[in-house]
């Protein structure tokens, strides 16, 4: 494990020997035209390999429908020329909403998401040509332990946690989520599909990442009953919501799964962990769960790893500045992107024609499209998937494929004030290159995360 170092490249060929040092698998192509390849997603085609992935803004109205801002950032991703826009999360139930802001879609506001979708088709076609499309996939959440609806914390557990229950206020005898709570949860991601479907979507994903409820109940070993325990029960909730959601729509319709790959938190509680090093993965379960979530009905997957709310969040992001009172890495950020790319190579292999979307470009800035196409040309992933990279450099899909290049005065620095923003529960967004709309916001959530 080498020691962390911030971002200091000018050059490619400062990157390869800092690659050769650490002796990481980061592979970088300087012929880009992998990216401009477009891609079967489901029964439909992607014009490029490039996609936004979901990243959050807590700023939809609050009946979870979109807002001026959510509005916003969807022409801009759309614009920008990428070939599939993963829409951010989008809450399946109100007690399942992590903020009281965050997108809910029901039968009251479907008309507000069509007029979402349409909008993003036309800010498409108008920034790319008449012929652009972009898939569309919605987001479906269910936010479990990190649930807080109605601005207060309302935690919803699958199993107890010794090292997160403490974090969101949990006693060790507060109650765990039934049986029959699960049994219901999975016709409402059958409605809400039904709900996206109706309002133009391509397709949804039943999200299964970052500590919320499915991605935690991946990791139940602790729990019993049919929904822990024994990896058939352990992952029997998101395989039977994927078939009924399935069943339902039929095949012109995306079934998707953004799913945590390597949970990096400590056994019996964490997925895809060597049991006596948390910090090594062991993807054995992991690609065993590929394996069933295509069998089930997925044609579309997307990798991540890691807790963004608790220890090691360099795992999921990369960065050159934690959040306020963050831990700084233990590892050099070329590490953090290079598991990310493995994770998502092994996923890839596993899925054979299934397109994974892959994670961890953003850190590389400007070299970032070298490596997404190595990554593409070799196989390691369907797609390259840019987050924070898209909030702070919405068009960067149309620079690479036009121009050959980013613009290092655009790109993302990594410096977590997005991420801060969302700690202080207020809306987010890029504070350095969207600074208009963004400074003013994140000193609102600063000032009122003061108070308290």
């Amino acid at each position: 494990m080498a020691s962390f170092e911030r971002f200091n490249f000018k050059t490619i060929d400062d990157l390869k020997r800092k690659i050769e040092e650490l002796e990481v698998n980061i592979k970088l192509s300087e012929d880009l035209s992998p990216l401009a390849k477009p891609v079967k997603v489901g029964h439909l085609t992607a014009p490029n390999s490039i996609a936004i992935l979901p990243m959050e803004g807590c700023d939809s109205n609050r009946d979870g429908s979109p807002s001026d801002l959510v509005r916003r950032r969807y022409r801009r991703f759309a614009s920008g020329g990428a070939g599939l826009i993963w829409f951010e999360a989008c809450a399946v139930v109100h007690e399942g909403r992590a903020n009281p802001l965050q997108m809910f879609l029901a039968k009251d506001n479907v008309k507000e998401f069509a007029e979402l979708v349409k909008e993003t088709d036309k800010a498409a076609a108008e920034g790319n040509g008449a012929g652009h499309r972009p898939v569309k996939i919605l987001q479906l959440t269910h936010s479990g332990r990190y649930s807080r609806p109605d601005d207060l914390p309302a935690p919803m557990i699958p199993q107890h946690d010794p090292m997160l229950d403490p974090t969101v206020g949990l006693s060790p005898d507060a109650p765990v989520l039934s049986d029959e709570y699960f049994d219901n949860l999975t016709q409402k991601y059958v409605e809400s599909t039904l709900l996206a479907k109706e309002a133009g979507f391509d397709g949804v994903d039943i999200k299964s990442c970052h500590r919320y409820l499915l991605s935690e109940l991946a990791a139940s070993h602790m729990r019993e009953g049919k929904y822990g325990g024994a990896f058939e029960n352990r992952t029997r909730f998101i395989l039977n919501t994927i078939k009924a959601v399935r069943e339902k729509v039929g095949d012109d319709f995306i079934v998707a799964s953004r799913f945590n790959v390597f949970d990096a938190h400590p056994y019996p509680y964490g997925f895809g962990v060597d049991r006596e090093n948390y910090m090594k993965p062991d993807l054995a379960e992991p690609l065993k769960l590929v394996r069933k979530m295509i069998e089930s009905g997925v044609n579309l997957l997307g990798s991540s790893a890691g807790n963004p709310y608790y220890k090691a969040v360099y795992v999921t992001r990369p960065f050159d500045t934690p959040v306020i009172g963050g831990e700084m890495p233990e590892e050099h950020p070329l590490e953090s992107v290079a598991r990310l790319f493995e994770l998502t190579r092994q996923v890839q292999r596993e899925a054979k024609d299934i397109p994974v979307i892959g994670s961890g470009y953003t850190w590389l800035r400007w070299f970032l499209p070298y490596a997404g196409a190595a990554n593409l040309l070799e196989g390691a992933c369907g797609m390259m998937g840019l987050g924070r990279q898209a909030i702070a450099y919405p068009d960067a899909p149309r620079d690479i494929l036009t121009k050959g290049r980013m613009e290092p005065n655009k790109c993302c620095i990594t410096c977590s004030k997005c991420t801060q923003i969302m700690r202080d529960h207020g809306r987010t967004g890029c504070v350095m290159r969207d600074s208009q709309v963004y400074l003013p916001l994140y000193n609102e959530a600063r000032k009122n995360a003061s108070k308290k």
